[in-house]
């Protein structure tokens, strides 16, 4: 039967249409583009290219580099972790996970943040494993921000915060910190900045470039402002197990501030796992199924040999994660003495594996310091200005490399600022 009726009584006989004389009109062919580029997103034509990477394109052809530029382990991931991938490819775990990611691996991650830094959080509904970390900032951005949403984001900071900002519509604001104050995050800086328009707090302790840390007294006034303002906040925790002094202080532990926070963490830097691509955010029930909405669409999960992979690493990797850390602080002591002596300021960085050395006083902007520094004594630094505010008069160097790169990459430096 038809889903529409029949009409019962005779319809009228529709008359012609009268024939109307018109212009035979010549179609006229599209206009082409200049250029693909005409066709892009506005936001993505005004978007720069990554001021890291940049430096890496340089050294394409050149021999005998030594890279201080890049963020990642010079550790593999450790055999155990490695094994008990190999042991589920054989068993044959090839599939999908469940969007917010295996629930053996959540379950161990609710008792990582737990137990490490007295946070509770709901396995089922309250953490979703990512992508990587930078996934689950992705995704905590584009959840929360409405076009022309101020977010506040204190620097020099990791590189991707204001892109990702300027892509979901909202307008990232710097909010600066010093040399002279370790680079922690001050209340009256914070307050400073903070408009009718500000919404999201954009957190990263241990900091990316410059090694700050936080404590929980630091915390404190920042969490007091917060509230006062009704904030959201991201914490980006993936360098917390890498500290040196203090115990890391999760910012969703401090009072009221669970609901509030988006905590992201995951395995990329800790147990050397950046290839893997696994991370995870933890925070309330609404704003994790916000997230999660945008992740099924997108990549719909992790994939499972990284996340099994990443519950390994949580069950049976931990004394190989201190040793590692271990390792870090070794180098991180010997290190800033070095540049120390070389004659470049340096604070003492207490998380991470970044040194943020002044070179203000050769005179060269921090481009100018890393472009010269790279091209005449062939050593990979990153310059200060990528970072944001703050960061012009500083080179990022990391010290994830072995003891006998840096010493080598120390004496090229000497050298080089005895002819700068």
């Amino acid at each position: 039967m038809s889903l529409y009726p029949t009409p019962t009584q005779p319809q009228p006989k529709s008359q012609p249409e009268p024939q109307v004389q018109t212009e035979a009109v010549t179609p006229q062919p599209a206009r082409a583009p200049k250029s693909l580029s005409e066709l892009l997103s506005p936001q993505v034509r005004a978007m720069p290219p990554s001021g890291i990477r940049k430096f890496f394109d340089y050294t394409s052809g050149m021999k005998d580099v030594i890279s201080l530029g890049v963020g990642e382990p010079d550790f593999v991931t450790p055999q155990i972790v490695r094994d008990a991938c190999v042991s589920s490819l054989d068993k044959g775990r090839t599939s999908y996970t469940s969007n917010a990611g295996l629930p053996e691996l959540r379950e161990a991650i609710a008792e990582y943040i737990d137990g490490n830094y007295g946070v509770t959080y709901e396995p089922a509904n309250e953490i979703m494993v990512t992508v990587g970390s930078s996934e689950a900032i992705d995704l905590a951005l584009r959840a929360l921000i409405t076009e022309g949403d101020e977010i506040l984001i204190p620097e020099p900071c990791y590189i991707s915060y204001s892109p990702i900002v300027f892509l979901g519509g909202g307008k990232p604001v710097g909010v600066e910190t010093t040399a002279e104050n370790q680079f922690k995050l001050t209340a009256d800086a914070l307050e400073a900045k903070l408009t009718d328009r500000s919404k999201v707090l954009v957190l990263c302790y241990p900091n990316n470039p410059t090694g700050g840390i936080m404590t929980y007294e630091d915390w404190l006034p920042i969490a007091k402002l917060v509230e006062e303002r009704n904030l959201v906040v991201i914490a980006d925790e993936i360098y917390s197990e890498l500290t040196y002094g203090d115990k890391h202080t999760s910012f969703a532990s401090l009072p009221g501030m669970r609901d509030r926070t988006l905590l992201v963490n995951g395995f990329s830097k800790a147990f050397a796992m950046t290839g893997w691509r696994v991370g995870f955010v933890c925070g309330h029930r609404e704003l994790i199924s916000a997230m999660l909405k945008i992740h099924q669409y997108t990549v719909m999960c992790a994939p499972i040999m990284g996340q099994i992979a990443g519950l390994a690493s949580l069950q049976v990797g931990m004394e190989e994660k201190d040793r590692m850390i271990e390792s870090y602080n070794q180098r991180r002591r010997a290190f800033v003495q070095g540049l120390r002596q070389i004659g470049l300021p340096c604070h003492e960085p207490q998380g991470a594996f970044y040194a943020f050395p002044s070179i203000a006083h050769t005179g060269l902007s921090s481009e100018q310091f890393a472009h010269r520094l790279l091209q005449e004594s062939k050593v990979v630094t990153v310059p200060g200005h990528v970072f944001g505010t703050g960061g012009e008069g500083f080179i990022r160097c990391s010290y994830a490399s072995s003891q006998l790169q840096l010493e080598e990459a120390l004496e090229r430096i000497r050298k080089f600022l005895d002819v700068v």
